[in-house]
């Protein structure tokens, strides 16, 4: 498979994409997964800026498990962060971090933070990176774009947290551009987008309804029959619980909203794990790091 940029038109939406230059971190990261010796490798690293991982992990034999680390611990106004992930055929790797992403006040000064996550045929990506959080005051754009193979497998979120739900402090300004985009051998599929000026969208009965958390579950390519196994498990919660599952265009996505990230992965863990167990045929074994 072609690199994403292969495609002209694709080459335009990053050229779009691409932040204005300016002060502030500029930091790359690109991984590269190959399956080799009776397990998948990180055998393609390119690092540049606070962006790190830890050493692979291989908590349950072949997939390879990996941290992804932000060593500055927040993203202000001018920061440029850009991860790209591939796993090529064969491969399996699971991402996360050891912690939220903090996106502090910026005197409206842009952060960005642009991934790309690329899954070719008969490889599976795993993408569980912590909650974003922005402070009161952030400006930021959060795009991750999402190119999928027929054949490939991928599960992943992403949670936004708008203010500080914790202290009960508000998103009262700023503004949040979150955007995800999934591409099936090149057609676009999905496009989900949160984007907000000030709580307007925290406070609009068309958009998070008074919650602060908005959280999206992704997983493709899959056949449809995965609907009901999900559906059966949001049964068991809450009724009144803000959550809900679709599948469209070979595509399964959970949507929740909440105001902590323990109640939201109380619900969206299970999804994963029986995910796990009824499409790729493997028990889940969750990153040790979310028992810290």
């Amino acid at each position: 498979m072609n690199a994403p940029v292969s495609n002209p038109s694709v080459q335009n939406q990053q050229a779009e994409n691409q932040p204005p230059s300016g002060t502030g971190w500029k930091a790359q990261l690109q991984l590269g997964y190959r399956f080799r010796q009776d397990k998948t490798r990180l055998v393609e690293r390119l690092q540049r800026g606070p962006l790190a991982v830890q050493r692979s992990l291989y908590p349950e034999g072949s997939p390879c498990h990996t941290y992804i680390l932000h060593p500055p611990g927040g993203v202000v106004g001018g920061d440029q962060l850009d991860i790209r992930v591939r796993t090529h055929s064969g491969s399996h790797a699971l991402l996360t971090t050891p912690g939220a992403t903090k996106y502090y006040r910026s005197d409206e000064k842009m952060a960005y933070q642009q991934q790309t996550l690329t899954v070719e045929k008969d490889s599976i990506l795993e993408w569980f990176p912590q909650e974003n959080i922005c402070f009161p005051g952030a400006h930021a754009q959060i795009h991750s774009d999402i190119y999928l193979e027929q054949g490939s497998r991928f599960i992943g979120w992403e949670l936004q947290c708008l203010g500080r739900p914790a202290i009960q402090e508000a998103f009262t300004h700023g503004s949040i551009d979150a955007r995800t985009r999934v591409y099936i051998d090149g057609e676009i599929t999905l496009i989900d987008r949160m984007s907000t000026q000030g709580n307007g969208l925290i406070n609009s009965a068309a958009g998070l309804r008074g919650y602060a958390m908005n959280a999206t579950l992704i997983a493709g390519v899959i056949d449809a029959d995965s609907l009901e196994l999900v559906r059966s498990i949001l049964e068991t919660f809450d009724p009144q619980l803000p959550v809900g599952a679709t599948w469209v265009d070979n595509l399964l996505v959970v949507r929740m909203l909440g105001n902590n990230t323990e109640d939201i992965q109380k619900v969206l863990i299970p999804v994963w794990k029986a995910l796990r167990q009824h499409w790729l045929k493997i028990p889940a074994c969750s990153p040790r790091i979310w028992a810290t």
